[in-house]
This record gives C-alpha cells, structure tokens and sequence, in this order.
C-alpha cells in the first residue's frame, strides 16, 4: 500500500480534524492508526454512507499486517481478521435501536485482546465502551474528507498526539 501522506489538517482543542483528498489518504491514516494500535483499542467511526468508513478500516488492517481485505461486514455483524493483532471489523448498520446493539453481547470483543473497529457506531453510542477514539468523517467533496478524531480516554489522547506527530514526521520528508 502506497497511500499519500494527509496533507492538510485543523487542530481542535480536543481531538485533530486531518482533512484527507482521497481514498488513498484515508487509508494512509487507517495505516498509521493500525501501526499505533495497542491491545484493547476500540475505533467508533461515523459517518454517512459511502463517507469512507471502511476505507479508514482497510487501512487500519493494513497498518496491523492483515492482507486479507476488510471489506465491509454489513450483512453480518461482526468480521474477525488477523494479523499482528486481531481486528473484529462490527458494523451496527442493519441495527435500528440501542438496545439491539446492546444485546449483541461484544462485551468479550470490546475488553479483549484485539482491536475492534466500529462502523455506523453512532446507532450504539449509549452502550458502546466510553474509552475509545471517535472518528466522525465527513464530506468536503466527491474525494475529501474531513475526519475528526475524538479521543475518550487517556490511551486515546495519547494516540492522537501520536498521530499527529506520525502526520507531521512524513511531511517533513
């Protein structure tokens, strides 16, 4: 995966916007977010249909070594793939209600040893785990994307000061 660096950014008082202008740039952030990635991390994504949230997960699974390809796991639930660390790929699209996400029992997923990757979280956000990075991606135009990451919690602080810096290291080159 050759993805080009994001290229333009908006700092936020809690959190980073990166502004992505292509599918390749989302993933090259998925990548970097794959890299960092530690045991127990959750990734909550939002977002309108075709925004790029599976596309930010491919490269979150290229970044954790999978080579197989995340694709969206929309008519079921949950994809298990494996690579430096297993990535559970759930998608709450089909999901109308919190209550049917919270009956789901991913309870073993989310306090796990993996690193799980929530599309269309924002049909579950009352039940899902409060310490997690919320990624909130938004069109600009037909190729970019504004995303917005939200840290909840210390080790999501910690890995968007990562992020940036990681950002910031490959424009310098």
């Amino acid at each position: 995966m050759t993805g080009q660096p994001i290229r333009s950014m908006v700092d936020e008082e809690s959190g980073w916007a990166p502004v992505s202008h292509s599918p390749e740039e989302t993933q090259a952030l998925g990548v970097q977010i794959g890299e960092l990635a530690q045991p127990g991390d959750i990734y909550l994504l939002v977002g309108k249909l075709g925004a790029g949230k599976t596309c930010l997960t491919q490269g979150i699974a290229w970044g954790l070594g999978i080579k197989e390809y995340a694709a969206s796991p929309s008519f079921v639930l949950l994809r298990e793939l494996h690579g430096r660390l297993p990535l559970y790929h759930v998608d709450l699209y089909r999901l109308d209600r919190t209550e049917e996400v919270a009956d789901l029992g991913l309870d073993d997923y989310f306090y796990g040893q993996g690193v799980c990757v929530v599309e269309w979280a924002d049909r579950g956000l009352p039940v899902l785990p409060p310490a997690h990075l919320l990624v909130e991606i938004k069109y600009l135009d037909e190729n970019s994307r504004h995303i917005r990451l939200k840290p909840n919690g210390k080790r999501y602080l910690d890995l968007v000061a990562q992020l940036r810096e990681k950002v910031a290291h490959a424009n310098s080159h």
